[in-house]
């Protein structure tokens, strides 16, 4: 082979592989949030999820993207593992789609796809249009790309060398593993399997040759989904394994069946032309796996509890998200199910203001441990937020007095405050951290003042939670004071931290970050003073 041919082929994958990239793309652009709306709502019913991963998959042409989007979720707690896993046999279907297509010689049109597609997103105002341009312009790439790679590659077949290298590719398993690689490099099981179809157009490779690496290249799509768990906790984590589990016993399934029965003759008799019989072999075997997998998920699922345990702090947080008292609405009398919401919102308010207790402990003395603390908790806070605001919308639903619907948008409005709580507990954390990461410290006075409006911000959520709770109005003067005393705090802070800086006394890093906490402890006290006398008044 040539420097040129050599050119020419990476030339071929590359275009292939940004068509592939920039059609993925256009669709999620086209489709606008739809996407992630479609997979978060995936049901229990894991046939149901199944569709919904095929369905996403066969749109954003990427089974890793649709995996990570489930990595996501199973990450934030909106979906669980028994839901995660329909959703993963799904994408392994919708992701055969793509050899599929590409199994049609239509080279002849893609100048003409490039064209018309690189026109709507260049001159049309109107941005779906440009979103569908690009999907059509990534189209067209992605069969140049298989026609300049075809043609590059044709010379290979009379080389020597290369001969005698395909040679020794005739075990299964150096096979298996070299697709396992090859997809992990390109970290796409749907290109890879579009190059091995183009070797076997020319006769590069044979049948069975491809039907290995085809069957290695699942288990390597399963790269990109390893990397975007590193950065999950462990459930997100959970969610890969699950995915390479599946596909680990997926393998191994087809390689005994191909072995023992005449599945590969079948397959090979349903087209003559050898991209069809690779398209069709990469979608039969998807298929088949789904079928004889399916029935047995539950014991994948615990299988993957034995590679990720889970820890006693887990269970906790899953009982957390589930609603507590507002399960049996329809069933109990109007004002027993408001009171209901009222305890529910208090549940929600006590563990958003532990959340915000445990961000400024971590401020003031930092651990990787107590980040990931709090983030898990303010997933669980955000969880419950929409569980309450839906029940709420249900609860809206009854025949209720004037009285009751007063009482009953309060609570919203609290819940809303509550969540705000934690949402500012999250930014301290991340105050923290930039902290940490930049090696930068408050001075011992700077330090000393925001400790002590924490302290008081830090009181005066808990108290609002315990008369939101209680409807013990008594201790309303005691909140006021500390409201008014952390509003003093507030001015006093950001004067001494002017003062601070005019002298050349403050680090440029600490002072936005002692600004920015001022403000999130300020305004987790409004909150609070909303939540206290969320609820005053509502019965008259």
């Amino acid at each position: 082979m040539t420097i040129a041919q050599l050119l020419s082929l990476l030339g071929g994958v590359g275009l292939f592989l940004y068509g592939m990239s920039i059609m993925s793309t256009g669709l999620k652009n086209s489709c606008g949030d739809n996407l992630q709306v479609i997979l978060e709502k995936a049901t229990t019913n894991r046939a149901v999820a199944v569709l919904v991963g095929l369905l996403m998959t066969v749109l954003v042409q990427s089974s890793s993207a649709t995996d990570v989007m489930v990595i996501g979720f199973v990450n934030s707690g909106m979906m669980t593992l028994a839901q995660a896993i329909g959703v993963i046999l799904g994408a392994n279907i919708g992701t055969t789609i793509t050899a599929q297509i590409t199994a049609f010689n239509i080279a002849t049109f893609t100048p003409f796809l490039l064209f018309s597609g690189a026109v709507m997103y260049l001159f049309m105002k109107k941005d779906l249009v440009k979103h569908i341009g690009t999907v059509i312009m990534g189209f067209g790439m992605l069969f140049q790309g298989i026609t300049i790679m075809k043609a590059a590659i044709a010379p290979l077949k009379e080389l020597p060398a290369f001969k005698e290298f395909l040679s020794g590719m005739n075990n299964p398993f150096i096979l298996l593993i070299f697709g396992i690689l090859f997809t992990a490099l390109l970290q796409s099981s749907s290109s890879s399997t579009v190059i091995f179809q183009a070797f076997v157009v020319q006769g590069i490779l044979n049948y069975n040759q491809a039907v290995y690496l085809v069957i290695g290249a699942a288990i390597g799509s399963v790269t990109p989904n390893l990397l975007a768990s590193l950065t999950a906790n462990r459930n997100g984590k959970r969610s890969a394994i699950l995915n390479l589990l599946f596909n680990l016993i997926r393998a191994t399934i087809i390689v005994v069946i191909i072995n023992v029965t005449p599945l590969l003759s079948w397959i090979r008799s349903t087209s003559a032309d050898p991209a069809r019989q690779i398209a069709n072999t990469h979608t039969i075997f998807a298929i088949l796996a789904v079928l004889i997998i399916f029935p047995f998920t539950d014991y994948i699922i615990k299988l993957t509890y034995m590679f990720i345990p889970e820890l006693p702090e887990e269970t906790r947080a899953a009982e957390d998200r589930k609603l507590v008292f507002m399960t049996q609405m329809g069933n109990v009398p109007p004002n027993m199910a408001i009171h209901q919401a009222q305890l529910e919102a208090a549940r929600m308010g006590a563990i958003a203001a532990e959340n915000f207790e445990k961000a400024i402990d971590c401020f003031f003395d930092y651990s990787p441990e107590k980040v990931e603390d709090v983030e898990e908790r303010e997933e669980t806070v955000n969880i419950l937020n929409h569980a309450i605001q839906d029940a709420m919308v249900k609860l809206q639903t009854l025949n209720l007095t004037p009285a009751m619907l007063r009482r009953i948008s309060a609570i919203t409005i609290a819940v809303t405050d509550i969540e705000r709580i934690s949402d500012h507990a999250e930014n301290i954390i991340e105050y923290a951290t930039r902290m940490k990461n930049k090696k930068t410290k408050l001075s011992k006075k700077a330090a000393k003042e925001l400790k002590e409006m924490a302290d008081n911000s830090m009181e005066e959520v808990e108290l609002a939670i315990d008369i939101f709770t209680s409807e013990n109005y008594e201790n309303l003067p005691k909140i006021e004071k500390l409201e008014a005393k952390v509003d003093k705090q507030e001015k006093q802070l950001i004067n001494h931290h002017v003062e601070r800086l005019m002298e050349n006394k403050c680090e440029p890093m600490a002072g936005v970050v002692f600004s920015d906490m001022v403000t999130d402890l300020e305004r987790c006290a409004d909150h609070a003073i909303n939540i206290a006398y969320a609820l005053k008044d509502t019965n008259k």
